[in-house]
């Protein structure tokens, strides 16, 4: 099993806490994406990243002496999205961090496919920036088919808690002997079976935890899942999805 999760925009320094122990699977890949971004003015990478003046200086200044082998953090600590603060990864047990290391993965605009522990740096670029990289028109065309190609080769389930933008490198590649299953974390609202977005952002990030915590790696344990007030639904789940629903406060 492989479990597969987005990045997040905020990123940090972080060479104390755990060491990073390889370099990422698609370094040359995003050597290029780096010399690529680097080529542009300033004001082009600003219009790129969607973000105001002061977060567009300092990936600016981040951007002009970045070295992808220099003051690497581990890339499972280098993100501080609400995922992320909801997984806790800086806390987890010594058997927590051997969990998600084998199963984990980090899908990432800028370096592709990101292992737990694989040493990273501040980049901020996402999946579906209108970024050509040599005859590639954008981000989703230059990753084409190798991210799941290396999925596939480690696994023939996949989990998806990632978001539409970052799943959509990977889902387009499939083969059908791949099994790949998305959790869906909703609630009632009006009659209707309601994503918000912050509410799944924590619910993705508990439910690494959890997976971790239980060391699940059978798919029909994955709807045991019962934190943050979701519970699995059977009747509106199917064979690719797991729904679990948020129990009303009312």
């Amino acid at each position: 099993m492989r479990i597969i999760i987005s990045p997040a925009k905020k990123m940090n320094i972080d060479t104390d806490s755990l060491d990073w122990t390889d370099l990422p699977q698609f370094l040359p890949e995003a050597e290029a994406i780096k010399n690529c971004l680097q080529g542009k003015a300033s004001k082009e990478l600003q219009a790129l990243w969607k973000c105001n003046d002061s977060i567009a200086a300092m990936n600016v200044e981040r951007l002009q002496g970045m070295d992808l082998s220099k003051s690497l953090t581990p890339a499972i600590l280098s993100y501080e999205g609400i995922q992320y603060q909801y997984m806790a990864p800086s806390v987890f047990e010594f058997g927590h961090l051997d969990y998600i290391s084998e199963h984990l993965r980090i899908l990432s605009g800028f370096y592709g496919l990101l292992r737990p522990f694989d040493g990273v740096v501040p980049y901020r670029l996402e999946m579906q920036a209108k970024l050509t990289v040599g005859s590639s028109k954008d981000l989703y065309a230059y990753w084409g088919n190798r991210l799941a190609k290396q999925l596939c080769a480690e696994t023939d389930f996949i989990l998806n808690l990632a978001s539409k933008e970052y799943s959509r490198a990977v889902t387009a590649h499939l083969p059908k002997e791949v099994r790949f299953v998305t959790c869906v974390f909703g609630e009632w609202e009006d009659g209707k079976l309601i994503e918000k977005g912050t509410l799944c952002k924590m619910a993705r990030g508990q439910m690494v935890r959890w997976l971790a915590e239980h060391n699940v790696s059978e798919p029909g344990n994955i709807q045991e899942f019962n934190e943050l007030g979701y519970t699995y639904s059977e009747e509106h789940s199917a064979q690719n999805k797991l729904v679990f629903i948020k129990k009303s406060l009312k």
